[in-house]
Protein backbone atom coordinates (compact mmCIF):
# COMPACT_ATOMS: atom_id res chain seq x y z
CA UNK A 1 0.00 0.00 0.00
CA UNK A 2 1.33 3.43 -0.99
CA UNK A 3 0.44 6.84 0.39
CA UNK A 4 1.25 10.18 -1.19
CA UNK A 5 0.20 13.67 -2.22
CA UNK A 6 -0.97 15.06 -5.54
CA UNK A 7 -1.19 18.58 -6.98
CA UNK A 8 2.01 19.89 -5.45
CA UNK A 9 4.17 22.84 -6.57
CA UNK A 10 7.90 23.45 -6.22
CA UNK A 11 10.33 26.32 -6.78
CA UNK A 12 10.33 25.36 -10.46
CA UNK A 13 7.15 27.47 -10.59
CA UNK A 14 5.53 29.29 -7.65
CA UNK A 15 6.05 26.91 -4.74
CA UNK A 16 8.22 27.54 -1.68
CA UNK A 17 9.60 23.98 -1.49
CA UNK A 18 12.51 22.83 -3.62
CA UNK A 19 12.07 19.35 -5.07
CA UNK A 20 14.58 18.02 -2.55
CA UNK A 21 12.65 19.63 0.30
CA UNK A 22 9.42 18.08 -0.98
CA UNK A 23 11.07 14.67 -0.96
CA UNK A 24 12.44 15.10 2.55
CA UNK A 25 9.19 16.54 3.95
CA UNK A 26 6.83 13.93 2.55
CA UNK A 27 9.17 11.00 3.10
CA UNK A 28 9.51 12.02 6.76
CA UNK A 29 5.69 12.01 6.94
CA UNK A 30 5.50 8.36 5.88
CA UNK A 31 4.65 9.00 2.24
CA UNK A 32 5.98 7.13 -0.78
CA UNK A 33 5.30 9.54 -3.64
CA UNK A 34 4.39 13.07 -4.67
CA UNK A 35 2.86 14.03 -8.00
CA UNK A 36 4.35 17.45 -8.76
CA UNK A 37 2.37 19.68 -11.11
CA UNK A 38 4.29 22.91 -11.58
CA UNK A 39 2.75 25.58 -13.79
CA UNK A 40 3.39 24.99 -17.48
CA UNK A 41 3.83 28.70 -18.23
CA UNK A 42 6.93 28.72 -15.98
CA UNK A 43 8.85 26.48 -18.38
CA UNK A 44 10.82 26.58 -21.55
CA UNK A 45 12.32 23.36 -22.94
CA UNK A 46 15.69 23.53 -21.12
CA UNK A 47 14.00 24.25 -17.79
CA UNK A 48 11.50 21.47 -18.41
CA UNK A 49 14.33 19.01 -19.05
CA UNK A 50 16.02 20.11 -15.81
CA UNK A 51 12.72 19.61 -13.93
CA UNK A 52 12.28 16.07 -15.23
CA UNK A 53 15.93 15.26 -14.60
CA UNK A 54 15.84 16.49 -10.99
CA UNK A 55 12.66 14.58 -10.20
CA UNK A 56 14.35 11.43 -11.51
CA UNK A 57 17.55 12.05 -9.54
CA UNK A 58 15.58 12.43 -6.28
CA UNK A 59 13.53 9.26 -6.85
CA UNK A 60 14.54 5.78 -5.78
CA UNK A 61 13.37 2.63 -4.04
CA UNK A 62 11.87 4.57 -1.10
CA UNK A 63 10.21 7.54 -2.74
CA UNK A 64 9.09 8.85 -6.14
CA UNK A 65 8.69 12.38 -7.43
CA UNK A 66 6.44 12.14 -10.49
CA UNK A 67 6.69 15.30 -12.61
CA UNK A 68 3.63 16.76 -14.28
CA UNK A 69 2.25 20.15 -15.31
CA UNK A 70 -0.64 22.47 -14.55
CA UNK A 71 -1.94 24.25 -17.65
CA UNK A 72 -3.76 27.58 -17.52
CA UNK A 73 -6.60 27.87 -20.04
CA UNK A 74 -9.19 30.44 -21.01
CA UNK A 75 -11.14 32.06 -18.15
CA UNK A 76 -8.30 31.02 -15.82
CA UNK A 77 -9.42 27.42 -15.86
CA UNK A 78 -6.57 25.18 -14.74
CA UNK A 79 -6.07 21.63 -15.93
CA UNK A 80 -3.62 19.25 -14.26
CA UNK A 81 -1.64 16.88 -16.41
CA UNK A 82 -0.44 14.15 -14.07
CA UNK A 83 2.57 12.42 -15.55
CA UNK A 84 2.79 14.82 -18.52
CA UNK A 85 5.87 16.95 -19.19
CA UNK A 86 5.22 18.26 -22.69
CA UNK A 87 4.00 21.78 -23.43
CA UNK A 88 1.13 22.99 -25.60
CA UNK A 89 0.46 26.51 -26.86
CA UNK A 90 -3.33 26.23 -26.93
CA UNK A 91 -5.36 27.61 -24.04
CA UNK A 92 -8.51 25.83 -25.12
CA UNK A 93 -9.30 23.48 -22.21
CA UNK A 94 -10.57 20.71 -24.47
CA UNK A 95 -7.41 20.87 -26.58
CA UNK A 96 -5.34 20.71 -23.39
CA UNK A 97 -7.30 17.65 -22.22
CA UNK A 98 -6.65 15.98 -25.58
CA UNK A 99 -2.94 16.86 -25.34
CA UNK A 100 -2.61 15.35 -21.85
CA UNK A 101 -4.44 12.16 -22.78
CA UNK A 102 -2.47 11.70 -26.02
CA UNK A 103 0.74 12.03 -24.01
CA UNK A 104 -0.35 9.19 -21.71
CA UNK A 105 -1.16 11.44 -18.76
CA UNK A 106 -4.20 11.97 -16.58
CA UNK A 107 -6.20 15.15 -17.21
CA UNK A 108 -7.91 16.66 -14.18
CA UNK A 109 -9.75 19.97 -14.01
CA UNK A 110 -8.31 21.69 -10.96
CA UNK A 111 -10.35 23.57 -8.34
CA UNK A 112 -13.22 24.33 -10.76
CA UNK A 113 -14.81 27.69 -10.03
CA UNK A 114 -18.53 27.65 -9.30
CA UNK A 115 -19.02 30.00 -12.25
CA UNK A 116 -17.37 27.44 -14.58
CA UNK A 117 -19.39 24.35 -13.66
CA UNK A 118 -21.98 24.79 -16.43
CA UNK A 119 -19.21 25.44 -18.98
CA UNK A 120 -17.41 22.25 -17.98
CA UNK A 121 -20.62 20.30 -18.31
CA UNK A 122 -20.94 21.56 -21.90
CA UNK A 123 -17.54 20.13 -22.93
CA UNK A 124 -17.57 17.57 -25.71
CA UNK A 125 -14.20 16.24 -24.51
CA UNK A 126 -14.31 15.29 -20.84
CA UNK A 127 -11.24 14.94 -18.59
CA UNK A 128 -10.14 11.87 -16.67
CA UNK A 129 -11.09 13.58 -13.45
CA UNK A 130 -12.38 16.56 -11.52
CA UNK A 131 -10.58 17.88 -8.47
CA UNK A 132 -13.42 17.32 -6.04
CA UNK A 133 -11.44 18.65 -3.07
CA UNK A 134 -8.56 21.08 -3.32
CA UNK A 135 -7.46 21.74 0.26
CA UNK A 136 -5.96 25.14 -0.66
CA UNK A 137 -8.83 26.46 -2.78
CA UNK A 138 -11.70 24.85 -0.84
CA UNK A 139 -9.98 24.91 2.53
CA UNK A 140 -8.84 22.09 4.75
CA UNK A 141 -12.17 21.48 6.49
CA UNK A 142 -14.59 20.47 3.75
CA UNK A 143 -14.99 20.43 -0.04
CA UNK A 144 -17.85 21.96 -2.02
CA UNK A 145 -20.75 19.56 -2.62
CA UNK A 146 -21.48 21.38 -5.91
CA UNK A 147 -18.28 19.95 -7.40
CA UNK A 148 -19.30 16.39 -6.48
CA UNK A 149 -22.68 17.07 -8.07
CA UNK A 150 -20.93 18.16 -11.28
CA UNK A 151 -18.82 15.00 -11.16
CA UNK A 152 -21.91 12.78 -10.94
CA UNK A 153 -23.50 14.54 -13.91
CA UNK A 154 -20.34 14.02 -15.97
CA UNK A 155 -20.22 10.36 -14.96
CA UNK A 156 -23.58 9.84 -16.68
CA UNK A 157 -21.76 10.59 -19.94
CA UNK A 158 -18.37 9.12 -19.02
CA UNK A 159 -18.58 6.73 -16.05
CA UNK A 160 -14.81 6.53 -15.59
CA UNK A 161 -14.41 10.23 -14.66
CA UNK A 162 -12.78 10.16 -11.20
CA UNK A 163 -12.84 12.36 -8.12
CA UNK A 164 -9.35 13.68 -7.34
CA UNK A 165 -8.23 15.07 -4.01
CA UNK A 166 -5.29 17.48 -4.24
CA UNK A 167 -3.38 19.73 -1.89
CA UNK A 168 -2.41 22.48 -4.36
CA UNK A 169 0.62 22.82 -2.11
CA UNK A 170 2.58 26.06 -2.47
CA UNK A 171 3.67 27.21 0.99
CA UNK A 172 5.79 25.58 3.64
CA UNK A 173 3.23 26.33 6.36
CA UNK A 174 0.30 25.08 4.31
CA UNK A 175 -1.95 22.21 5.42
CA UNK A 176 -0.63 18.87 4.10
CA UNK A 177 -3.10 16.41 5.60
CA UNK A 178 -5.16 15.52 2.51
CA UNK A 179 -3.42 12.43 1.09
CA UNK A 180 -4.13 9.58 -1.31
CA UNK A 181 -3.79 5.87 -0.54
CA UNK A 182 -3.17 3.35 -3.31
CA UNK A 183 -3.85 -0.17 -1.94
CA UNK A 184 -2.42 -2.23 -4.81
CA UNK A 185 0.17 -0.07 -6.58
CA UNK A 186 3.87 -0.81 -6.59
CA UNK A 187 6.40 2.00 -6.15
CA UNK A 188 6.75 2.72 -9.86
CA UNK A 189 5.59 5.68 -11.93
CA UNK A 190 3.37 3.67 -14.28
CA UNK A 191 1.80 1.68 -11.44
CA UNK A 192 0.89 4.86 -9.57
CA UNK A 193 -0.54 6.58 -12.65
CA UNK A 194 -2.46 3.42 -13.57
CA UNK A 195 -3.97 3.28 -10.08
CA UNK A 196 -5.20 6.86 -10.41
CA UNK A 197 -6.48 6.27 -13.92
CA UNK A 198 -8.37 3.10 -12.92
CA UNK A 199 -9.74 4.48 -9.65
CA UNK A 200 -7.74 2.12 -7.43
CA UNK A 201 -7.23 4.72 -4.69
CA UNK A 202 -8.99 6.67 -1.98
CA UNK A 203 -8.27 9.95 -0.27
CA UNK A 204 -7.65 10.18 3.43
CA UNK A 205 -7.80 13.10 5.84
CA UNK A 206 -7.50 11.89 9.40
CA UNK A 207 -10.23 9.28 9.89
CA UNK A 208 -12.12 10.44 6.81
CA UNK A 209 -11.88 8.25 3.69
CA UNK A 210 -13.16 9.46 0.32
CA UNK A 211 -13.67 7.19 -2.72
CA UNK A 212 -12.33 7.67 -6.22
CA UNK A 213 -15.84 7.66 -7.69
CA UNK A 214 -16.90 10.54 -5.43
CA UNK A 215 -20.02 8.72 -4.23
CA UNK A 216 -20.60 9.99 -0.70
CA UNK A 217 -23.29 9.26 1.90
CA UNK A 218 -25.97 11.95 2.02
CA UNK A 219 -25.17 12.64 5.66
CA UNK A 220 -21.55 13.38 4.78
CA UNK A 221 -22.56 15.66 1.89
CA UNK A 222 -24.84 17.59 4.25
CA UNK A 223 -22.01 17.91 6.76
CA UNK A 224 -19.63 19.14 4.06
CA UNK A 225 -22.20 21.75 3.04
CA UNK A 226 -22.47 23.11 6.58
CA UNK A 227 -18.75 23.02 7.34
CA UNK A 228 -17.67 24.50 4.03
CA UNK A 229 -20.19 27.32 4.28
CA UNK A 230 -18.88 28.21 7.74
CA UNK A 231 -15.19 28.02 6.82
CA UNK A 232 -15.81 29.92 3.58
CA UNK A 233 -17.37 32.78 5.53
CA UNK A 234 -14.27 32.92 7.72
CA UNK A 235 -11.96 32.89 4.69
CA UNK A 236 -14.00 35.63 2.99
CA UNK A 237 -13.78 37.76 6.12
CA UNK A 238 -10.01 37.33 6.21
CA UNK A 239 -9.71 38.30 2.52
CA UNK A 240 -11.82 41.42 3.01
CA UNK A 241 -9.75 42.36 6.05
CA UNK A 242 -6.56 41.96 4.04
CA UNK A 243 -7.89 44.26 1.30
CA UNK A 244 -8.65 46.91 3.92
CA UNK A 245 -5.17 46.81 5.46
CA UNK A 246 -3.60 46.80 1.98
CA UNK A 247 -5.56 49.95 1.05
CA UNK A 248 -4.32 51.81 4.10
CA UNK A 249 -0.78 50.66 3.50
CA UNK A 250 -0.40 48.32 6.46
CA UNK A 251 1.16 45.05 5.41
CA UNK A 252 0.13 41.74 6.98
CA UNK A 253 3.15 40.34 8.90
CA UNK A 254 4.60 37.24 7.23
CA UNK A 255 4.35 35.33 10.52
CA UNK A 256 0.58 35.95 10.58
CA UNK A 257 0.24 34.91 6.91
CA UNK A 258 2.04 31.65 7.71
CA UNK A 259 -0.26 31.01 10.66
CA UNK A 260 -3.39 31.63 8.56
CA UNK A 261 -2.12 29.31 5.85
CA UNK A 262 -1.75 26.58 8.44
CA UNK A 263 -5.32 27.16 9.66
CA UNK A 264 -7.03 27.47 6.29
Amino acid sequence: MLKGAIHVHSTFSDGEFTLRELRETFLAGGNSFVCVTDHAQSFDLPKLEAYVRECASLSGDQFLLIPGLEFECYERMHILGYGVTSLIESQDPQEVIRHIERAGGISVIAHPKDSALAWIESFEVLPSGIEAWNSKYDGRYAPRPTVFQLLHRLQKRKPEVRAFYGQDLHWKKQFRGLLNTLPSAALAREDILTAFRSGDYHAQKGDLHLPSDGRLPETLVAKFERVHRRSDRMRSLMKRSKKVVDRIGVGVPSSLKSHLRRIF
